[in-house]
């Protein structure tokens, strides 16, 4: 006769995925910024706060193509993204049918590379082109893991599964459509569910299921929105939080609360005023904080609640923000690197601004997220070197940093691991340590 799995069966399946998983949170950089999508590395210590092309190099690999995806580590393996053949330069970009998508492993320990895959772009793509798609080109979706699985992300050419020996699992396409700008969203897991937001492709947000990649659910109505969805905790259960334009004419956008089991809407308050938003919110004790817009507004809302909850659950709006990079909350203040070199500090209690100061030299464009780690905050320009600054309250500016051999664009996050920097340049991924 046939036997069923017993429910003590299935949950102690359900217990082992969940515990993979979290043994990959709690010792790895599983997603885009790290551990809950926060930039922070909580745990880190010793790490440095000078290199170049010889200083605190524990290794150098040259990688396949460029890319703005950051890295994420898994026990001993580091993936990351890159793409060729068309794009690499904006003199002689190419042809576009020659577009190529790579899925780089590493060795964490030594940089050699283990395996990587290759994949040829549906076509039409977004042109590279003027100030466009030129500032960050065809590999800039951050992969995630849950220590048995590494997902990955590339606009019209759709969302892999891989193992981690590189046996492709599933391919799954979440739309057809393209922009100037291009793809540059992250992806989040949930449990069984890997949550796309395909707001370029489809105007939507899709969660799949991570054994089989079929929907298992969608959100219509994502317009323009570039920022990469986040889990947030309230009252011991979670919420999937997202920055979204109204669309339209309308320069305006809400912060909603979704069920990440369901996608169904929760609750809404009044965002940053845009028609476009690229910065991920982030969380501490149940209040997300958002930033974004032309016209640089942050906001702090209570999560939960249900329906429009703007009058009751709204903390503060202040006219400061980035148009680009995400914030990161440590220690009571919320730290904006404006994509133009401003450094902002503020009070994440009441908004009120601690100091607002310049980096010097001017870095030019800054599109990578920041990150805090061992008392400092870490945050790469594109053209002219990371910055590092004192994770204070008081701005002190500690170093800047470049590769003399080197002067390839960063727009990547910078990834952490065992108490050393991984960080990718257009042209290859460093372990940085002392």
């Amino acid at each position: 006769m046939d036997k069923k799995p017993g429910l003590w069966t299935m949950g102690a399946v359900a217990l082992a995925g969940m515990l993979t998983t979290l043994m990959a949170e709690g010792n790895d950089w599983t997603q885009f910024r790290g551990p809950g999508g926060l930039g922070i590395a909580e745990a880190a210590s010793g790490l440095p706060a000078t290199w170049g092309s010889k200083e605190n190099i524990v290794w150098k690999r040259d990688l396949p193509g460029p890319g703005t995806s950051s890295p994420i580590v898994v026990g001993n393996k580091i993936f990351v993204t890159c793409y060729s053949g068309y794009g690499e330069s904006i003199d002689e970009p190419g042809e576009m049918e020659d577009l190529k998508r790579h899925l780089v492993c590493a060795d964490r320990s030594s940089g050699k590379i283990l395996w990587q895959k290759e994949f040829k772009a549906e076509q039409p793509e977004s042109k590279y082109s003027g100030a466009n798609n030129t500032r960050h080109g065809y590999a800039s979706s951050t992969p995630v893991t849950d220590g048995k699985q590494v997902y990955v992300f590339f606009g019209i050419s759709g969302v892999y599964a891989f193992d981690l020996n590189g046996k492709q699992l599933w391919k799954t396409n979440v739309g057809s459509k393209t922009h100037g700008w291009g793809c540059a969203t992250s992806l989040l897991l949930h449990e069984r569910r890997l949550i796309v937001n395909a707001s370029t492709e489809s105007e939507s947000v899709v969660a799949l299921d991570v054994k089989t990649g079929k929907q298992a659910w969608k959100i219509d109505g994502v317009p323009k929105c570039w920022s990469s969805p986040m889990l947030v905790d309230v009252g011991g259960k979670k919420e999937l939080v997202m920055s979204i334009p109204d669309g339209g004419k309308a320069k305006t956008s809400k912060i909603k609360g979704f069920d990440p089991a369901t996608g169904q809407e929760l609750w809404q308050c009044d965002g940053p005023p845009d028609s476009y938003l690229c910065p991920s919110v982030v969380s501490h004790d149940g209040v997300v904080y958002s930033i974004g817009a032309r016209k640089n507004t942050a906001v702090a809302v209570r999560a939960g609640g249900k329906g429009n909850v703007t009058d009751s659950h709204l903390v503060w709006t202040v006219g400061e923000g980035s148009n680009v990079t995400s914030p990161v909350y440590l220690d009571g203040h919320l730290y904006i690197f404006h994509e133009k070199g401003k450094v902002v500090c503020l009070d994440a209690k009441s908004g009120e601004t601690v100091f607002e100061e310049s980096l010097s030299p001017s870095p030019g464009l800054v599109y990578a997220s920041p990150l805090a780690a061992d008392g400092k905050l870490y945050a790469s320009s594109q053209d002219n070197g990371t910055y590092v600054i004192e994770a204070k309250p008081k701005f002190k500016q500690l170093a800047v940093n470049t590769f003399k051999d080197d002067p390839s664009r960063v727009n990547a996050c910078i990834a952490v691991s065992k108490n050393q920097l991984i960080l990718r340049t257009d042209k290859a991924l460093y372990c940085i340590g002392k």
